[in-house]
């Protein structure tokens, strides 16, 4: 039996909207604990769900007994619960990381969990696996980084666990721990290229206050150039994709390493296209913007968020418009496509801000946009702010944080109509010039898109 066995709450099979998508990654984080644990001498076994289902790692809970090991993020606090659930009725200890399970160790250990890990998972589960073994979970006090009840019921936090200093003293993910085949097939089938992902750095050293900082803090870490470039070297060995995936906060924060990891690769006539997550201000400069171009960026995604100074300001996200605005042209004047992340509903946006950050992607002409609701995280300053207004349709138990609903917030539809809006006016304006008639046909599309938004915004409750 193993020390650990390690597994997640993510069912592609539940995910209609992944499922049509069809981007799949394995989960990095569980990798990473899996090949440090290894290392440590801990006997560690990972159930991969994604490709799975809850009938297969039900049977793999009644085969014994142990420790299990859970992922908990936005999307997965009813399954978590669930798997959560029918290990405690086979005998196993169930032990909860990541984001979501930090902001609610309290809620996760009255469902039955027995131990929260806050904050990195990898001292902290090599220093409570000997401890669960010996002292059991409800006399674990003093033991850094975790949340747990003791012998009498009450929840116990321990003190807080310091961050590893050095990203290049860890392992890299133990890829090897589960089976790739069906996430590159999934990518070539749908995709015509397999695609794998990696990190370079952990955290986000900026202050945004809608986005939750519940594992890495405000913290940003870097492994070497030297160090990643290895990894991507093994990677291309060991799977030949056609691109990666840097899954990085913001992959352009450090110019310098920037620099040094793109003469690292060409050094050792290694490029691959790749995709990535940006910030307009910290590609700013044409250096960094050739550096992306020469590494193989074929896109890049930047948080635009809003139109709206006035709320890209509220949201502590500094930055501009029209920072984001340069960075679009510029990138793509490298031949570097760019996505935009926007959000709707964010804390006081008017009717006016909408049709400002329709005005603004429709000015910009990104090649790819997304939009999200805004949904407060506990833990946030954005949650900080609604938290007296914030409701959930369903108990707790039954849904996420992303289901909160904001009293006095338009609602879903109403930015579905937004969204008609936004895509029909930016369409509008890309057939300007090979198809004036369409562009009419799209533009007046969009005007009574606005109208039919105004309408229904006006009628949001104070």
């Amino acid at each position: 039996m193993a020390d650990l066995l390690l597994a997640h709450g993510y069912f592609l099979e539940d995910d209609e909207k992944e499922r049509a998508v069809m981007k799949p990654y394995p989960p990095l984080g569980l990798l990473s604990l899996s090949g440090y644990l290894k290392r440590e001498g801990f006997s560690v076994e990972l159930f991969d769900s994604t490709f799975s289902s809850r009938g297969a790692l039900r049977e793999r809970l009644e085969r014994g007994r142990g420790v299990l090991g859970l992922y908990t993020n936005l999307m997965t606090r009813p399954p978590v619960l669930a798997i959560t659930a029918e290990a405690k009725a086979r005998g196993w200890t169930v032990v909860l990381g990541g984001p979501e399970s930090a902001n609610y160790p309290a809620e996760y250990l009255a469902a039955g969990a027995d131990v929260v890990v806050l904050g990195e998972g990898e001292e902290t589960l090599r220093e409570l696996l000997p401890a669960l073994a010996g002292r059991g979970a409800h006399r674990l006090q003093g033991l850094a980084g975790v949340a747990f009840r003791d012998e009498g019921g009450a929840v116990v936090t321990g003190p807080p666990r310091a961050q590893v200093a050095s990203l290049d003293s860890l392992p890299w993910p133990d890829r090897e721990a589960i089976d790739h085949e069906p996430y590159l097939r999934a990518w070539r089938e749908r995709h015509g290229e397999g695609s794998v992902n990696l990190i370079t750095a952990r955290g986000c050293a900026y202050k945004c206050d809608w986005c939750s900082h519940a594992v890495f803090g405000h913290t940003h870490r870097r492994r070497s150039p030297a160090n990643v470039a290895d990894e991507v070297a093994w990677i291309r060995d060991r799977y030949a994709p056609e691109q990666v995936w840097y899954a990085d906060d913001v992959f352009t924060i450090s110019h310098r390493w920037l620099f040094e990891y793109a003469e690292e690769l060409r050094k050792r006539a290694i490029r691959f296209p790749f995709e990535t997550i940006s910030r307009a201000d910290r590609m700013a400069s044409e250096e960094v913007l050739e550096a992306l171009a020469r590494l193989g960026c074929r896109r890049i995604w930047i948080g635009s968020e809003s139109g709206s100074q006035r709320l890209l300001d509220a949201m502590r996200r500094g930055v501009t418009v029209e920072q984001v605005r340069s960075a679009t042209r510029a990138a793509q004047r490298h031949g570097i496509e760019v996505g935009m992340f926007l959000m709707w509903g964010y804390d006081g946006e008017t009717a006016d801000d909408v049709e400002a950050t329709v005005e603004h992607v429709r000015a910009s002409l990104p090649d790819v946009f997304f939009t999200t609701l805004a949904y407060p995280i506990k833990g946030t300053g954005y949650y900080e702010k609604v938290k007296e207004r914030v409701s959930l349709p369903r108990p707790w138990a039954e849904a996420g944080d992303r289901d909160h609903a904001v009293a006095g917030r338009a609602g879903r539809e109403t930015y579905r109509i937004a969204d008609r809006w936004l895509r029909a006016a930016v369409e509008a304006r890309r057939l300007e010039g090979p198809s004036p008639e369409a562009a009419r046909e799209k533009a007046a599309e969009a005007e009574a898109a606005r109208r039919e938004f105004r309408h229904a915004f006006a009628e949001v409750p104070a």
